[in-house]
């Protein structure tokens, strides 16, 4: 299995970090992909950093939507430097989060908007994050990604069957994580059941959103076994055909040229 969305830099992991990895690869997590908005802009290379001294890991860069409001014309300049790194295999997570407007969204647009054009002349697909905020989401996506013809993530995908059919429409990936896992997710559990096999990805978005049963505690990649199991059993398929087409997918879109 793979995760495709962690964030391993965060303090949560900072006592036992090593452990948490050991069991992951115990697990059977053979990659696992640090998100590297870290704490946002001056510093865009919290991913890289695990990157470099995990051989298990490899990185995104980007500035979240929370971050937003810090960005200025360096970071960006410094993004697409980033992009040459071989272990960088994505920009992300980017996008708009209206729940909790931690940014203005005009700035949150801004910055979702200058990243697409970024990923775009690099050829490097995009991982979205996007909450309360679907219909501006994919107004800005079908405008400035799709044009390009460069597919990408739909990170913690949390909506319905109608929102996973816009997503697949523009070319992206759906990636699920732990709230499949939950008993009222029921429009999450619809997508990922109608999911064409070769669209489907797997997470954790650690520390966050452990899967039951696991619920409520810390998230680690280990703990992505839950959600695979439980995809596998709304495919009516086995878990190891899960870990197979998931791993499948995600070499196909981000380790084309990657280590």
């Amino acid at each position: 299995m793979i995760d495709s969305h962690c964030h391993l830099d965060s303090q949560e992991f900072e006592a036992d970090r090593d452990q948490v990895i050991e069991r992951a690869l115990v697990a059977g997590v053979e990659k696992m992909v640090a998100i590297g908005t870290g704490n946002g802009p001056p510093d865009l290379e919290a991913g890289i950093r695990l990157a470099d001294k995990y051989p298990a890991f490899l990185a995104t860069i980007g500035i979240h939507p929370h971050d937003a409001a810090k960005a200025g014309p360096g970071d960006y300049r410094r993004i697409a430097d980033l992009l040459s790194n071989p272990k960088v295999v994505a920009v992300g997570e980017i996008g708009l989060d209206y729940h909790y407007d931690f940014a203005p969204r005009e700035a949150q647009k801004s910055a979702f908007i200058e990243q697409m054009s970024i990923a775009a002349s690099a050829r490097k697909p995009i991982v979205i994050h996007t909450r309360e905020a679907w219909d501006d989401t994919i107004a800005l996506l079908e405008k400035y990604w799709k044009p390009h013809g460069i597919s990408g993530i739909m990170h913690c995908f949390s909506g319905g069957p109608d929102e996973a059919q816009r997503a697949l429409d523009l070319g992206f990936y759906l990636s699920f994580g732990g709230i499949l896992t939950f008993p009222k997710a029921t429009q999450v559990q619809e997508s990922a059941r109608a999911a064409p096999s070769d669209r489907i990805l797997l997470e954790t978005d650690a520390p966050y959103l452990a899967p039951v049963p696991k619920r409520g505690k810390r998230n680690e990649p280990a703990l992505i076994i839950h959600t695979a199991q439980k995809l596998a059993d709304l495919r009516g398929c086995s878990l190891e055909e899960v870990s197979r087409l998931t791993t499948e997918n995600f070499h196909r879109l981000l380790l084309r040229t990657s280590p």
